[in-house]
């Protein structure tokens, strides 16, 4: 059975761009079986609709399954790993960019408080996820301008995630001239023994 690699995009985003497609092909490559859905109504996501989404797409999640989220696809990853039945287990989860909280500076007519309220106060049960997988990664940058970087603390505390800084990337995103992300490809690899 092929180890599986679900890539899901953020808000606002889509599988086609910055350094997604980059990673997709170079995990093509090392053997795996990639997917990069198109999450439902991006520019308004919700926790029900995505996650439901993800795990349509995803049918029976095993040890060789994992997922990569950027931004709010890390969310959805975390939300969907929560409410998996006790018998499915997945492999591990990288999340690039992920968060928690955001800062002041994410408002602007695209990305509202009032979508993003619901997903900052809907509590997640951290117990749960972690009894689907032990194995995350976070990889934050140290200049995100949306991102408090206080929040990977809560990622190590709440998941046991192994944190990574990277430099001057910003929100990790194409925006910010990332098209690139060997970091996310290398942990990967380690994660699925490839390495």
């Amino acid at each position: 059975m092929p180890k599986r690699v679900y890539i899901i995009h953020g808000w606002g985003g889509n599988p086609g761009e910055g350094w997604l497609v980059w990673l997709k092909n170079n995990l093509e490559g090392s053997g795996f079986k990639v997917f990069t859905p198109n999450m439902p109504d991006t520019d308004n996501p919700r926790i029900s609709t995505w996650t439901s989404h993800l795990d349509k797409i995803v049918g029976t999640a095993d040890k060789n399954t994992y997922f990569i989220g950027h931004s709010i696809g890390c969310q959805t990853i975390m939300r969907y790993l929560e409410q998996l039945p006790s018998d499915q287990k997945a492999g591990g989860a990288i999340f690039v960019a992920g968060w928690f909280n955001l800062t002041d500076d994410t408002w602007d007519e695209n990305y509202t408080k009032e979508i993003a309220d619901e997903w900052i106060n809907t509590r997640i049960d951290f117990n749960k996820i972690k009894q689907h997988t032990h194995k995350f990664v976070l990889i934050n940058s140290d200049n995100d301008p949306y991102v408090p970087i206080s929040d990977a603390e809560l990622f190590k505390n709440n998941l046991g995630a192994k944190i990574i800084f990277e430099r001057g990337k910003g929100h990790i995103s194409g925006e910010d001239g990332v098209i690139e992300l060997p970091i996310a490809l290398e942990e990967l690899l380690k994660m699925a023994g490839k390495n």
